[in-house]
């Protein structure tokens, strides 16, 4: 499992860096010196296509990603619990069945032979990261359907965006006191 989160990270990281950077070069390079990097507008895409799909599954891991827990907040543990392994299996199901079916177009793709249009590499290369980024996706929501089972209804914790704010700023707010007090010296 950390070697999903390690390879996402990396992946996120650099298509990120690597697209800002690219397209920081290219657009230098087209109002410095009136030319531009043929392929780079192209590859900038695919890395940030490739940094979205991978930092996608890190907020799996994360649970970063949007959730209305309303109702999840309102229900009595057991009944969260269920709602949680429910909500779990629908999107197990759903990325299970986006990497299948990307896996075979992936295949489409190496079947027909298609190149892009500036890099002049096969199409399957900058595709393949649905199938890979979908299956490490089902690969972390199994673990967390297998946690969420092991773990007691009573013990399940639920972290609204709200508590997490209140949290920071009760941190922050303690830091500001302790400073007050202690004149700065912490």
């Amino acid at each position: 499992m950390n070697f999903i989160l390690h390879i996402s990270k990396i992946i996120t990281a650099a298509g990120i860096a690597g697209g800002v950077a690219l397209a920081f070069v290219n657009v230098v390079a087209r109002y410095a010196f009136e030319s531009s990097i043929s392929w780079a507008s192209e590859l900038t895409i695919y890395l940030f296509l490739w940094s979205t799909f991978f930092g996608a599954v890190y907020c799996f891991k994360k649970d970063a990603h949007i959730a209305v827990d309303v109702i999840l907040i309102k229900t009595p543990l057991k009944v969260r619990k269920i709602l949680m392994l429910l909500s779990l299996v629908v999107a197990l199901i759903f990325v299970s069945a986006i990497s299948y079916y990307g896996y075979e177009y992936v295949l489409l793709y190496i079947d027909l032979g298609e190149v892009s249009v500036d890099l002049d590499i096969p199409l399957w290369i900058p595709y393949v990261v649905v199938p890979v980024s979908f299956a490490f996706s089902a690969i972390i929501l199994t673990q967390k359907v297998v946690e969420l089972l092991k773990t007691p209804s009573d013990k399940i914790e639920i972290k609204s965006e709200v508590d997490e704010l209140m949290q920071e700023m009760e941190v922050e707010a303690m830091i500001k006191e302790i400073n007050k007090k202690t004149g700065g010296m912490l």
